[in-house]
């Protein structure tokens, strides 16, 4: 188990590296840079000093093998737009509230999403597997960005009864939320259903109900235990992505996390900001995916993650 986890370890290093690389060549190729749009407000000599102050001067396998070195101290640079703090503590600012967003969403989507998928696997192609599967449907298909402002329209504006913005009190988590969590939900029924089908018909599913045992006990024990492996695979990294905020509904309900920033620091060509974001971003998908392997032999001891089986 060590050696699997180290040479896993030793991978996400390697994973690092290569989207960290690609995104930096990709920034720098784009025409333009961080202060070309504000040409007429900052003279030329003033520009090619800033320039200079953040080594944007220096031929670009410099600043490429800068970038790295620094990163390997632990100094992920000072962003463009707010140079009197790190992105490190940029990040530390405007993360709390992506994953206060994010988690209740994802607890949210899992206690709807989960009994919808198993109902509907248990009572299949009834009126019950119909209805939660046209719900399911409707919460796939449906952008997020399209029920939020209904959402707004209906609680806000029409019926006065929830704040159409903020992230200040309780009663502001509720639309942000419930938006959020709609399409995990209905992820996470839809994987539920089809894992809990291909579980339910198997023999030793048969077997538990031939020696009497209550249907409970079977569900538990028997259609959930091995339905699990396969939907911990699209829940785990799902719920990681989640808790890195969401580019939409952080904007429209003006939730003060770090999606909304990403969306800024790109628009304003924020080299330092995107570097770090990205590789932020890739590292916890990373772990996540880590972490997966790890559930797996919590749900199933017999696997073994070295043979692959």
């Amino acid at each position: 188990m060590a050696r699997y986890i180290l040479l896993r370890l030793v991978g996400i290093i390697g994973v690092l590296w290569i989207i960290g690389t690609i995104t930096f060549f990709i920034m720098h190729a784009i025409p333009g840079g961080p202060w070309d749009e504000r040409e007429g407000f900052i003279a030329p000599e003033v520009k090619e000093n800033i320039r200079r102050k953040y080594g944007l001067d220096k031929p670009i396998h410099e600043q490429y093998l800068g970038y790295w070195a620094n990163l390997l101290r632990g100094d992920l640079g000072i962003p463009f737009s707010s140079p009197t703090e790190t992105v490190t503590e940029v990040i530390g600012r405007t993360w709390p509230a992506s994953i206060q967003l994010g988690s209740m969403a994802i607890a949210l989507a899992l206690v709807t999403g989960l009994p919808l998928g198993l109902i509907a696997a248990l009572r299949q192609n009834s009126w019950i597997d119909q209805i939660a599967t046209a719900i399911a449907t409707f919460g796939i298909v449906t952008p997020s960005f399209v029920l939020a402002i209904f959402m707004i329209w209906l609680f806000s504006r029409t019926l006065g009864l929830l704040p159409p913005g903020g992230w200040d009190s309780p009663k502001h988590y509720i639309m942000p939320v419930i938006t959020f969590a709609v399409s995990p939900m209905a992820i996470i029924a839809r994987y539920t259903r089809s894992s809990i089908l291909d579980v339910v018909h198997n023999d030793f599913v048969r077997t538990a109900h031939a020696k009497g045992l209550h249907q409970r006990s079977v569900i538990r024990h028997h259609i959930l235990r091995n339905a699990l492996i396969p939907m911990l695979t699209i829940i785990t990294p799902m719920s990681t992505l989640y808790v890195t905020g969401s580019i939409f509904i952080e904007g429209i309900f003006r939730v003060p996390g770090i999606g909304r920033f990403f969306v800024e620091s790109v628009f304003l060509r924020d080299y330092p900001m995107i570097m770090g974001l990205t590789l932020f971003y890739a590292l916890l998908v990373a772990f996540a995916y880590l972490l997966t392997d790890m559930l797996y032999l919590v749900v199933d001891p017999r696997i073994d993650l070295e043979k692959g089986v």
